[in-house]
Formats: C-alpha cells, sequence, structure tokens
C-alpha cells in the first residue's frame, strides 16, 4: 500500500472513530437532558413586554424577583402564578440574591453600587466605593453562608468615568466593613455563584468567553484559580447536584467535572437563571423581553 493511500486509511479511521465518539457524547448528554427535565417539562413563556430582563432571585416562599434593567424595576413572579412590581428607580439593578433575614440585596449597575432593601422597600447602600473610588457598574452577586458578599463589577455600554482601573471582583465581608478586591486578573467578570458548602466559587469572565472555578478560604479570599468551561455566561445557578448552568445562546449545563451534559433552548437569548417555586424544582430563565420557566427534577441547591 503507497504511503498516500496509506494516510487516507488512517484518517478516513479517525474520522470514524471521531464520528462514534460524538454520536455516543450526543446521545449521553440528551440523556441527561432529559434527566433533569421534569416528564413533559418544556420552556414556558411566563411574561413578556420588557425591554432587558436579568437578575432572578427566589424568597424563601419561592416568589422569583427579576430585574429589568432599562426600565429601572424590579418585578415579582408569585408562587400564584401574577406578576408584580416590587420597587420602580431602582438604580439600574441588575443581579439580585436574597440574604438570610430576607433582604433582597441588588447590584444597581446605573447607580454604581450594592444595596440591601428590605420587604418594605427600605433600601440601605452596602457599598459603593473601593479605595476611596467610585464603582463601575455592579452586575452579579452571590451570598455566602457567612453573610458576605462577592460581587462583580464589570462596565457595558459607555466607558466614561472608570476610576478602578478595570474590571474586577470584590467580596464585602459579613461585618461590611472593608470592601476587598479578590480577583483582579479578568477581562470582564460577569456571572458569580459559590456552592452551597462554600469551598468553591464560580466566576464567568464574558470578555474572555469562560468560566473559571476558584477556592474559596476561611478569610474570604480565593485560590487555586482553574478553567471550568471554555465559555463564558451571564448569570448562573447551581442545583442540588452540582451541576452548573450557565447563559449564553442557551442554558448550558455542566456537570461538577466541567462536562456539558444538557443544553435548554430559549425562544430569546438568555441572560440568568435560578431555581424558584415552593419546592425549587422550577427553572426561572430570564431573557432579553420575557421571562420564562421548565419544570426540573432536581432543585436548586
Amino acid at each position: 500500500m503507497s504511503s498516500r493511500r496509506k494516510s487516507t486509511v488512517i484518517g478516513a479511521l479517525l474520522l470514524a472513530v471521531a464520528l462514534v465518539s460524538l454520536t455516543r457524547f450526543t446521545k449521553a448528554q440528551g440523556t441527561e437532558s432529559q434527566r433533569l427535565r421534569a416528564p413533559g417539562g418544556a420552556v414556558e413563556k411566563l411574561a413578556g413586554g420588557f425591554l432587558f430582563t436579568e437578575g432572578p432571585a427566589c424568597d424563601g416562599k419561592g416568589n422569583v424577583y427579576f430585574t429589568d434593567i432599562p426600565n429601572q424595576r424590579i418585578h415579582v413572579w408569585t408562587k400564584e402564578g401574577k406578576l408584580t412590581t416590587f420597587r420602580e428607580k431602582s438604580g439600574g439593578a441588575n443581579g439580585l440574591y436574597f440574604d438570610r433575614e430576607g433582604n433582597l440585596l441588588a447590584c444597581e449597575g446605573a447607580s454604581r453600587r450594592v444595596t440591601s432593601i428590605s420587604a418594605d422597600n427600605q433600601v440601605t447602600v452596602l457599598t459603593d466605593r473601593y479605595e476611596g473610588k467610585k464603582l463601575n457598574s455592579p452586575n452579579d452577586l452571590w451570598i455566602d453562608s457567612k453573610g458576605g458578599v462577592y460581587f462583580t463589577d464589570p462596565r457595558y455600554g459607555k466607558e466614561d468615568d472608570l476610576q478602578q482601573g478595570g474590571f474586577h471582583v470584590y467580596y464585602l465581608p459579613p461585618d461590611r466593613k472593608k470592601l476587598v478586591r479578590v480577583i483582579d486578573n479578568l477581562v470582564k467578570p460577569n456571572g458569580v455563584i459559590g456552592t452551597a458548602d462554600g469551598k468553591r466559587l464560580f466566576v464567568a469572565d464574558a470578555g474572555a468567553d469562560k468560566t473559571y472555578v476558584y477556592r474559596i478560604q476561611p478569610d474570604g479570599s480565593l485560590t487555586d484559580r482553574k478553567l471550568f468551561a471554555r465559555i463564558g455566561s451571564d448569570g448562573m445557578t447551581l442545583d442540588e447536584k452540582g451541576n452548573l448552568y450557565l447563559t449564553r445562546d442557551a442554558v448550558r449545563v455542566y456537570d461538577p467535572d466541567g462536562t456539558e451534559v444538557a443544553v435548554i433552548e430559549v425562544p430569546e437569548t438568555p441572560s440568568n437563571v435560578c431555581f424558584g417555586s415552593a419546592d425549587r424544582k422550577t427553572l426561572f430563565i430570564t431573557a432579553r423581553t420575557s421571562l420564562y420557566s421548565i419544570r426540573m427534577t432536581v432543585q436548586g441547591q
């Protein structure tokens, strides 16, 4: 057999092996996707007519709060299936998260601050500066079991009056006394979420189109950065099995080892996700002008 023909045969064999592996992976991915979805579960549009939805967060009763950034509103999708408005003039609120006391923490991108909003809509500014200089535009956040707050601080749109010299990730300790910069080497950090045991923090670098995982230290600092997924993300969430849900062209689900195991297609490009409803088995998805949901077999973490 000539060397050229031998190379052609070898190439064909390698291609066949690759196609078989891809087919097996696709079938396995499809199987896991069906396992995660409740029987008959499909993406359902709950509400529309917004300008840009973001920041879904579930309270202790199963109601889901979310933001409409350009309209400067925070809305609530109640567990009974009704839409209400929680707050007007939200400061361009983006990411939301509830603390243990039931206060709603918000990244107010336009107001360049992180706030805590009580049930009766009283607003307390938690932080708006680092080393005396204004934050860029706080984007997304996660609260650890101690009450400390991790948040990302990029800027989208006009980049006037930037004072921080870059886009970074910060940690506000439980005592709220001194803001600490914990990541300073990402292009444009966006989504952030930590594991329930407080051991790992996931951060999406939307600017580099990558998602990293860090080890959380007792003082809140981060070490041992590792590449987790070769895609970036806007918002993100975790389920009880440790699967990470990233929002990009679809909701893409990765197992704890960083393998993509499911894809949830949405009619509009998703921006963020959270688990809600009374049993926390409904995945809520903010996607451009609408709010969507899908029933799952797993709970949020």
